[in-house]
């Protein structure tokens, strides 16, 4: 597999550290991260299933775990990026892999892995990711 193919499978998108996302300690504030990670998943979600027909119509992608490492403050002006993948599937469930990079030196910041489940919004029952579901997300894969 190419490095090229590698990344067309990962959304990246950037943001700017503003006063709002600061706590009293001047950097962001934990919660913030999250909000983060999720413009970073809308970003992939628009960019890899945006024509999906098998995600369109009484099926909602639903949060069930999210695990998060913060591993440094970012601070007013700093410019970040979140990088976006889908790096498991299984059964009846998948996970995001997220990393936060701040852009001046590549630092690491945050790094999760959000586990969701595929809900049929009728029954409000997570569906098995096999057939249309397996092959809209099998060729996004990355090993991690």
């Amino acid at each position: 597999m190419t490095d090229d193919t590698l990344d067309s499978r990962i959304t990246r998108n950037n943001l700017r550290v503003r006063g709002f996302h600061l706590d009293v300690y001047d950097h962001v504030n934990n919660a913030r991260y999250l909000e983060f990670l999720e413009e970073g998943r809308w970003a992939y979600f628009d960019e890899h299933l945006g024509d999906a027909d098998t995600l369109r119509k009484g099926v909602a992608m639903v949060a069930v775990n999210l695990n998060i490492n913060y591993r440094q403050g970012a601070v007013l002006g700093d410019d970040l990026e979140v990088h976006t993948m889908l790096s498991r599937i299984s059964g009846r469930s998948a996970v995001m892999h997220q990393t936060i990079h701040r852009v001046r030196d590549g630092a690491p910041v945050v790094d999760a892995d959000l586990t969701f489940v595929l809900l049929d919004m009728q029954t409000q029952k997570p569906l098995p990711i096999e057939g249309a579901f397996l092959e809209t997300f099998e060729p996004l894969l990355v090993s991690r």
